[in-house]
């Protein structure tokens, strides 16, 4: 591609590199310049102009757009590719779900060409639908076809949706004599809706082991829910015990995420479990809605890739914590 400064007689069919002011209004920047562009520029007093003149071997902006937006998106269901504009494509969510990248291959594509780029949410962010995934952005009027080749190449289907698998869920709430009732409820009703899923029921029960276990047993959503009156501060504590009771397991206490360190995630024979802290009941962004996109989605999200959350995990700070003293311990 050639960029610079023309004489207006050369200027017919290369793309206008900045806006011109002409008798009718403004002529864009971008715009493919035909006879009568040439003329008004003339006619305003122009008599040369700064283009970009594209090489047999090179593609429009928003052509390499389109092409490397497909390559990112190929194999994906449930995204969608806006109309190219200015060199810019973005993919976009259909429906709610986890983002899913392949992160080497969009480093990958992103160094073939300082001209090509692609810029996206972090992994596994949790998007609604109509949300914006990634951006494909051509910086200049037009690449080598051959480098934008090697950048489709290598971000091929780099980029997917995860949607929800199960289709329901229960919230059970534990109360005790002058605590918080079913405070959070809606909170967490609009986590699972936000992920396309049903709250099918919110039960409340005894803080007590043995009224929890057989809530847990009865419960009807594919997964469960539990947001306890007193904070779960102990693996052996009410309500992993009462999982237990109800023939259920505890897989992971405790997460390096901030809030949601006394979450734990369980099972009841094929239904996940995930016992929520008091925190939850805020409907700020928690380490709860990390672990309920994922497990909702079908995604790994064991005691591993709970552990693997600490680095980003520091979400929010909760004014109400007791921070250390100036000079004091920290």
């Amino acid at each position: 591609m050639k960029f610079g400064p023309v004489p207006l007689e050369e200027a017919e069919g290369a793309i206008l590199a900045h806006s011109e002011q002409v008798a009718a209004g403004r002529l864009r920047k971008g715009a493919m310049l035909d006879a009568a562009q040439i003329a008004a520029l003339r006619a305003a007093g122009y008599r040369t102009v700064t283009v970009a003149m594209l090489d047999p071997a090179d593609v429009h902006e928003n052509e390499a757009a389109a092409g490397l937006a497909a390559a990112l998106a190929e194999g994906a269901g449930d995204i969608a590719c806006s109309a190219p504009f200015t060199g810019r494509v973005n993919l976009i969510a259909e429906r709610p779900g986890v983002v899913c990248l392949n992160a080497a291959a969009i480093h990958a594509a992103n160094a073939v060409d300082p001209m090509i780029t692609v810029a996206t949410v972090v992994p596994h962010h949790q998007i609604h639908a109509g949300g914006m995934i990634a951006t494909v952005k051509i910086i200049a009027y037009g690449v080598p076809r051959a480098a934008l080749q090697r950048a489709a190449e290598a971000a091929q289907g780099a980029v997917r949706l995860a949607v929800a698998r199960y289709r329901t869920a229960s919230l059970i709430i534990t109360d005790v004599p002058g605590g918080p009732g079913d405070k959070g409820a809606d909170a967490i009703a609009a986590r699972v809706t936000g992920l396309g899923m049903e709250m099918v029921e919110t039960v409340l029960c005894a803080h007590e082991e043995a009224a929890l276990a057989a809530a847990i047993t009865g419960a009807k959503g594919e997964i469960v829910l539990i947001l306890t009156a007193s904070a779960t501060s102990d693996p052996y504590d009410t309500a992993p015990q009462a999982l237990r009771a109800a023939g259920g397991m505890v897989e992971r206490f405790g997460m390096p995420v901030d809030p949601g360190n006394l979450l734990f995630l369980g099972r009841l024979g094929a239904r996940p479990v995930i016992g929520l802290p008091g925190s939850a009941r805020s409907p700020v962004l928690h380490g709860a809605d990390w672990v309920l996109a994922r497990v909702a989605c079908g995604l790994p999200c064991g005691a591993a890739e709970i552990a693997a959350m600490g680095v980003g995990g520091l979400l929010k700070e909760i004014p109400t914590r007791p921070q250390p003293r100036r000079g004091g311990r920290g």
